[in-house]
């Protein structure tokens, strides 16, 4: 494309690597620098424990399979499988039969009702007034696929008529997910183990607006939840194949120092070891803040301002990987309990709690815990005859008194009882565990206040206000400069889309620029 010679992209995780496949299909010179000496970013599969691999921070893919993205840029092609997580979650609590949630939704039902039919019926009916609101909300996120357009406005207005018109949606959708999950169902059996994966967003159950992420669960109904064979690692690995095959190229271990600028526009990037590449554009595939704390000169001015007030919760994750000998035995389990997220969260208070205390700088006392086994689903993963098991707390404080080195194994021995009350044995299992805190995230990913997601994914944090109103469109106050990370437009997690949507927005103002 004329005009343009070189993109710069800052950061090779998922996002960063998205938005250069599109951009140098288009035509454009593309070069990637990533900090670490590895791609994948939040998309990371490591060797943490000898002989065992474990996703560093993404544990499973659900939005990215609702996109086109794979299918556009042929990642199936470039090596990319998934595996299907099916039961995509359960619920385990002690003298309790495990309960399970399955992609059908009949199956789903025909489980829940052999306990208590009128928790099915319930769980049936909210389901079906949940699903309009989920499909509109993919075909918004999608943002120019087979979902798009007419097909959006349709599910939006399926989900309005659903609702009883504009009042009843806000209604249901602004509030928390606590108090929606227990308007809704009778036994914390089932509130809780939703519950669960809807914290796994690091947002409270007492959240206002939260209750989108508690209807999310239909999402997994509709769409599944999957696990890339090899990790999280392999999207990362199908993402650089494919880059390479469209003239890109790709730099590791190369950390940015600098956003260079010239009369209000980027001109190029200056390395930490001291290297220039010029570039007549820059997608900065990394927390939005640190981008623009990057630029020289400083840009200042109101959009600058907005965006120090975007707010990160100080809740985060904490992640122990868990190399074992078994996979937890749980009462009354069937082949295929270990496939998905499995809940150790036995209330929605026991949430609650964990939230508040972490809001306020402090250690949950019970941390409130939810496992995934992905050895179960891809034997590669752990030597043979033995698991890795992923454990995650969604309400860690981002900082303690003391730091987390004080703090970690206390912290994780909590976590070990919760499973070993759930499932006896599990502690005499265990080969070998370690702990990757807050602290440990956020110093590797470059990540203020840790946040999993950049920044908190609230109702005022989403689609075109993420990270602000003024910044929605990805462009920055810079010229040249866009946001292409988890903490722009439309949302964080394992999507891609905000790679995809900044490489987009590049390209149409360079088509603009030059009709």
């Amino acid at each position: 494309m004329k005009g343009v010679e070189e993109v710069v992209v800052i950061g090779g995780g998922h996002n960063g690597l998205v938005a250069a496949c599109y951009l140098a299909r288009a035509g454009l010179s593309v070069t990637v620098l990533e900090a670490a000496p590895t791609l994948g970013g939040g998309s990371r599969t490591e060797e943490t424990i000898p002989g065992y691999h474990f996703n560093t921070h993404s544990a499973a893919h659900n939005i990215i399979n609702m996109t086109s993205i794979p299918y556009d840029l042929d990642l199936f092609g470039a090596g990319l499988r998934y595996v299907e997580m099916d039961p995509f979650a359960i619920g385990v609590a002690p003298g309790q039969p495990v309960l399970r949630f399955f992609r059908s939704i009949e199956a789903t039902l025909s489980h829940l009702a052999v306990d208590d039919p009128s928790e099915a019926a319930r769980y049936e009916a909210w389901i079906d007034w949940a699903v309009p609101l989920v499909d509109a909300a993919v075909g918004f996120l999608e943002g120019g696929g087979p979902r798009s357009g007419l097909g959006a406005a349709l599910a939006a207005l399926r989900a309005l008529r659903r609702l009883g018109g504009p009042a009843s949606m806000a209604a249901a959708t602004l509030a928390p997910y606590g108090s929606l999950l227990s308007r809704l169902f009778a036994t914390e059996r089932v509130r809780a183990p939703v519950a669960a994966f809807a914290a796994h967003a690091s947002v409270g159950p007492d959240a206002a607006g939260g209750a989108y992420f508690a209807v999310w669960q239909a999402a997994y109904h509709r769409f599944g939840q999957w696990h890339a064979l090899g990790g999280a690692q392999a999207l990362a690995d199908a993402l650089a194949l494919r880059l390479d095959s469209y003239g890109g190229r790709v730099v590791t271990g190369c950390p940015v120092d600098a956003i260079e600028t010239r009369a209000g526009k980027v001109s190029g990037i200056r390395s930490a070891g001291g290297e220039r590449y010029p570039a007549d554009a820059v997608l900065a595939a990394i927390h939005p803040q640190v981008a623009l704390d990057l630029v020289e000169p400083s840009p200042d001015g109101a959009v600058v301002e907005g965006l120090r007030a975007a707010h990160t919760g100080s809740a985060v994750q904490l992640v122990v990987h868990v190399a074992t000998t078994a996979l937890p035995a749980y009462q009354g389990a069937q082949p295929g309990d270990w496939n998905g997220l499995q809940s150790h969260v036995g209330s929605i208070h026991e949430l609650s709690a964990g939230f508040a205390e972490a809001q306020s700088r402090r250690l949950p006392v019970r941390p409130p815990t939810y496992a995934f086994t992905p050895s179960a689903l891809d034997a590669g993963l752990a030597p043979p005859g033995h698991h890795t098991v992923y454990l995650a707390c969604p309400c860690a404080p981002a900082a303690v008194d003391g730091g987390w080195s004080v703090h970690a194994e206390p912290f994780a021995e909590a976590m070990f009882d919760q499973l070993e009350a759930h499932a006896p044995g599990f502690r005499d299992s265990i080969v070998d565990w370690h702990v990757r805190t807050p602290e440990l995230m956020a110093r590797e990913l470059r990540l203020p206040g840790a946040h999993p997601m950049h920044l908190d994914i609230t109702l005022d944090q989403l689609g075109p206000l993420r990270p602000t109103r003024a910044l929605g469109n990805h462009r920055t106050p810079v010229a040249g400069l866009l946001l292409a990370g988890a903490g722009s437009s439309p949302t964080g997690g394992i999507s891609e889309l905000p790679g995809r949507n900044a490489a987009r927005r590049l390209l149409a103002d360079l088509k603009h620029k030059h009709r």
